[in-house]
């Protein structure tokens, strides 16, 4: 891969030190080997032809029928745009580096199950950190929902809620609780240590 990127990030990796714990897991400022760490192992992935998912920290159940999501942080975000572009022999340029390192916003996707195709519309989430309530700047659901592996009994549909949260309003190595609020009410949550996922 050409070193052309180390321009677009060289910022970063001068101003990492100020702002990075070392026991911080979500880089919210990656430092430029950690950066060409994430990039080189999903090179690597890509070059096995292994899925680009694998990048992905993961909550929840992991049964067809359970709710669960996964987040994607900037060093998960590199991996995969990495082992996406090495499946095509290609390598992520420095404006593609350069955008995913800059992101203001970490992404949760979950996934929720309901007996009506509408019943995601209006469904919320949001972090808790020590009592702290960490609202998202963005959140999008499925305004229907698809039929689930149980169709047509019971949960018949299943439906995505994905948010958006900026890394300035919550700690990036604290214990985290996820809830999700479906649109029919109750309240599903999951907990999670941001110190071990990158």
């Amino acid at each position: 891969m050409n070193c052309d990127w180390r321009w677009a990030i060289g910022w970063v990796s001068a101003c990492s030190w100020c702002f990075v714990s070392p026991v911080t897991a979500i880089e919210v400022h990656p430092s430029q080997t950690k950066i060409q760490t994430a990039l080189d192992r999903g090179r690597s992935a890509g070059a096995q032809h292994q899925p680009p998912e694998r990048w992905y920290a993961r909550f929840g159940g992991t049964g067809e029928l359970e709710a669960g999501g996964f987040l994607l942080t900037k060093l998960g975000s590199l991996s995969v745009m990495a082992t996406h572009m090495a499946r095509r022999g290609l390598d992520p340029s420095a404006t593609d580096i350069a955008q995913v390192v800059g992101t203001p916003t970490m992404l949760v996707n979950a996934v929720i199950f309901g007996d009506d195709p509408s019943f995601a519309t209006d469904s919320y989430m949001l972090f808790d950190q020590k009592g702290k309530t960490i609202k998202p700047v963005m959140v999008r659901v499925d305004g229907q929902a698809e039929r689930s592996t149980a169709w047509p009994e019971k949960p018949r549909f299943k439906a995505k809620i994905v948010a958006s949260f900026a890394y300035t309003n919550f700690d990036p190595s604290a214990t985290t609780t996820i809830t999700l609020y479906p649109a029919h009410g109750g309240e599903i949550s999951f907990s999670l240590d941001f110190a071990q996922i990158e």
